[in-house]
């Protein structure tokens, strides 16, 4: 079983009362030795989730539990909770030893102690023999595992990490995150990882939060909400989607640019206005006999590994699709993609709702099977 070690119930943070809330009325659990991401833009309430959590700041209503008790008033130097800075926060003056061994110093541990936690810590990240070494001497990627080290020497329950990538390179930055990933698997402590870049949070998480505005607006497995997001905004910001309006004609059958094509979704109205999603990888270039939609190509860039081409529908419908086919601008193509590559949102469908919708699909596709198979009684007596 699972446990729990953080959840927040009803949380609301309001900075200042002439502005709106950062958070909203916020409630999510986080279980014990897994990789969180808070995923969102700018200003949607994910830094202010750790410092929530790190104790940096109060909620303005609702609570927040750790083990199972109320720390909303807590000081954060008795939570078991420690915090990777995006600008690292290292102290330059100290060489890589005295910035690990900092917080032990401040226990008023004694030396020997000390020197054999900040060797371990510094072997965990990869550090062992950079002792003496001065942190202006350091690349980003090694002042980085420096912090991690500092933050990690004190054996905290969680590890908060807020955008700890974002200054480093690209390949930096692709090899960090699997460091990153190794690194909490080995510790096998919680880490709460906050990024606006959907591809670390895909690449690197056990379960994703996805936020706007203040609010939760989805979580789950990547896989879960690359596949199955709920809503425009998700869709949108996890990943590279073609959105369009769309119509539910009935049970696996919807409307798309006047076009009525299989799906696999069911349990909405008849003539139920939807959003649709269909992933650029999913759309596959046909020729025009064999087609669900016809479309000409407006513009074509090469990606290395696939064309991105961008094209138009009779209804002037923008569609995106990665191909390893070459096409040509002004081109008439045919754009084809199976049922399941079709995803059916309900417009302003709340994550409870899409989740008891899911169920009701499985329940009903249980109770089907059971009508359709003979029980073992009957088999039996035959």
């Amino acid at each position: 079983m699972e446990e729990t070690i953080i959840r927040f119930e009803g949380v609301s943070k309001q900075y200042d009362e002439r502005d709106p809330a950062v958070l909203k009325n916020v409630s999510f659990e986080i279980e014990r030795g897994k990789f969180y991401t808070l995923l969102g833009p700018s200003g949607c309430g994910k830094t202010t989730i750790l410092r929530l959590i790190a104790g940096f700041t109060a909620p303005s209503q609702g609570n927040i539990y750790f083990n199972g008790k109320v720390i909303n008033n807590l000081p954060a130097n008795e939570r078991q909770v420690n915090t990777v800075f995006q600008d690292y926060a290292l102290f330059p003056h100290l060489n890589v030893f005295e910035n690990v061994a900092f917080g032990l110093r401040i226990k008023k541990m004694k030396e020997v102690v000390i020197k054999e936690k900040v060797a371990e810590a510094l072997k965990f990240v990869n550090l062992a023999g950079y002792e003496n070494r001065e942190i202006t001497e350091m690349s980003g990627g090694q002042r980085q595992r420096v912090a991690i080290a500092r933050a990690i020497v004190n054996e905290p329950q969680i590890l908060l990490l807020d955008e700890p990538l974002s200054a480093l390179d690209l390949k930096l930055r692709t090899e960090m995150q699997y460091e990153l990933r190794e690194l909490q698997r080995r510790l096998g402590i919680t880490f709460i990882f906050v990024t606006h870049d959907q591809e670390e949070a895909l690449a690197m998480s056990d379960e994703i939060f996805v936020l706007n505005g203040g609010i939760i607006q989805q979580s789950g497995t990547p896989i879960d909400i690359y596949d199955e997001p709920i809503n425009r905004f998700v869709a949108d910001f996890i990943g590279e989607s073609n959105i369009v309006k769309g119509k539910m004609i009935k049970d696996f059958e919807v409307e798309i640019s006047d076009t009525v094509v299989p799906c696999v979704d069911q349990g909405l109205n008849v003539n139920e206005t939807v959003d649709i999603v269909i992933r650029p990888e999913d759309i596959e270039i046909v020729g025009l006999d064999r087609s669900q939609l016809h479309a000409r190509v407006d513009s074509q860039l090469f990606r290395g590994v696939h064309y991105e081409i961008c094209c138009y529908d009779d209804n002037n419908n923008e569609w995106l699709v990665h191909s390893t086919r070459k096409a040509t601008v002004g081109e008439r193509i045919g754009l084809y993609f199976e049922p399941e590559a079709i995803h059916v949102m309900r417009l302003g469908e709340t994550e409870e709702e899409f989740d008891k919708r899911l169920e009701s699909y499985e329940d009903s596709e249980v109770d089907h099977k059971e009508l359709a198979s003979p029980t073992k009684e009957m088999n039996h007596g035959s």
